[in-house]
C-alpha cells in the first residue's frame, strides 16, 4: 500500500500533550524535539529497522506490538524493555509478553547506534515509537511524524502488564472498555486492531476459535487446523492474514467480513456488534483505514506515565542508569 498523503503532518502537530520529565517537569512532545540535540536520530532508527526487516519481515509487526504493549502499561515509557531488578519484577515475564513480545535485540542495536551519535539524549521509549512507525512503513503502510520527548521509566510492573493488556479471547465489550480506560475510542480500538494485518500468532491463542467457534469460515478453519492440532504445538505460528502476511494493508478487515478473523478478539469486531459498519468501511477503503490508524497511533503514543513517576533517559534500555 502506498504511503498516505492526507495531512499526516497536521495529525502529528495537532496532538500536543504534557510529558512527565523526571517526574516533576512538564515537557511538550514534538516531532522536532531532537532536531538540534540528535539530528541523525530518524535516519539511525530507519536504517536499524530496515536492516531488521530485511533480515526478517516479521520484525516490523513485532516492534509494532512491543510499542502497543509498552504504551498500555503505565504509558509509553519504555518499561517493557527493563529486565527484572532487585526492586521490581519486569514486564517481560507477564502472560501477554512472555515468549511472545520479541525484538528487544533490535532496539538494543538501534540504541547503541543512537548513543554513539548523541550520548544520553534519546529515550528508549522514543526509539520504540519511531521504530514502530518505520516497521509499519517498511511493510508498505503509512508514515507519520512521531511526537517525541518521552522519558524512560525507572520501574516496571508485571502485575499491570497482566491486567492492562486485552487478551486473544476478549469480547467486544471488554475491548471497548480496556481501550476506553486509556482514553482510546471504539474507533481508535478498531483502527489499531488493524495492526493484525501483519504478523503472526501462536496456535495456543487461536486453537479454541478454529475448533469450537461457529462464526468462522469453514475452509479457513480447516486450513488453520493443519498447523494447529487439538493438543500440543502451542507455539506453532500462523499469519493473521494469509494473503499478505507481511504487507500492511486493509486485508485484515476483508478477512473479518469473510469470517476469517484468526483470534476470537479479532472476529468480535465483526460479529453483529457496534463496530461492524466501521469494519466494512475499512475493508472497502484502505485510505480511510490508514488515516484512522495513524491518528490512533499518535493518540496511543501520547499515553504518559502517571505524575510523579521517576523517569530518565536510560543509557541501556534493559536497566536503569
Amino acid at each position: 500500500m502506498a504511503t498516505i498523503t492526507r495531512s499526516t503532518a497536521f495529525l502529528a502537530l495537532a496532538v500536543v500533550v504534557l510529558a512527565i520529565v523526571g517526574g516533576t517537569t512538564a515537557q511538550q512532545l514534538s516531532p522536532n524535539f531532537y532536531s538540534k540535540t540528535c539530528p541523525k536520530l530518524s535516519t539511525i532508527v530507519r536504517l536499524g529497522m530496515a536492516a531488521a526487516v530485511r533480515k526478517e519481515k516479521r520484525m516490523g509487526a513485532s516492534i509494532l506490538r512491543m510499542f502497543f504493549h509498552d504504551c498500555f502499561v503505565n504509558g509509553c515509557d519504555g518499561s517493557i524493555l527493563l529486565d527484572d531488578m532487585p526492586s521490581f519484577t519486569g514486564e517481560k515475564g507477564a502472560g501477554p509478553n512472555f515468549m511472545s513480545v520479541r525484538g528487544y535485540e533490535v532496539i538494543d542495536a538501534i540504541k547503541a547506534q543512537v548513543e554513539a551519535s548523541c550520548k544520553a539524549t534519546v529515550s528508549c521509549a522514543d526509539i520504540v515509537a519511531l521504530a514502530a512507525r518505520d516497521g509499519v512503513n517498511l511493510l508498505g503502510g503509512p508514515t507519520w511524524s512521531v511526537p517525541l520527548g518521552r522519558k524512560d521509566s525507572r520501574t516496571a510492573s508485571q502485575s499491570a502488564a497482566n491486567s492492562n493488556l486485552p487478551g486473544p479471547g476478549s469480547s467486544l465489550a471488554t475491548l471497548i472498555a480496556m481501550f476506553g480506560s486509556k482514553n482510546l475510542s471504539p474507533r481508535d480500538m478498531t483502527a489499531l486492531s488493524g495492526a493484525h494485518t501483519i504478523g503472526r500468532t501462536q496456535c495456543q491463542f487461536f486453537r479454541g476459535r478454529i475448533y469450537t467457534e461457529r462464526n468462522i469460515n469453514g475452509t479457513f478453519a480447516r486450513l488453520r487446523r493443519r498447523g494447529c492440532p487439538r493438543s500440543g504445538g502451542d507455539s506453532l505460528l500462523a499469519p493473521f492474514d494469509v494473503q499478505t502476511p507481511d504487507g500492511f494493508d486493509n486485508a485484515y478487515y476483508q478477512n473479518l467480513v469473510a469470517q476469517e478473523g484468526l483470534l476470537h478478539s479479532d472476529q468480535e469486531l465483526f460479529n453483529g456488534g457496534s463496530q461492524d459498519a466501521l469494519v466494512t468501511q475499512y475493508s472497502n477503503n484502505a485510505t480511510q483505514f490508514s488515516g484512522d490508524f495513524v491518528a490512533a497511533m499518535i493518540k496511543m503514543g501520547n499515553l504518559r506515565p502517571s505524575p510523579g513517576t521517576p523517569t530518565e533517559v536510560r543509557l541501556n534500555c534493559r536497566k536503569v542508569n
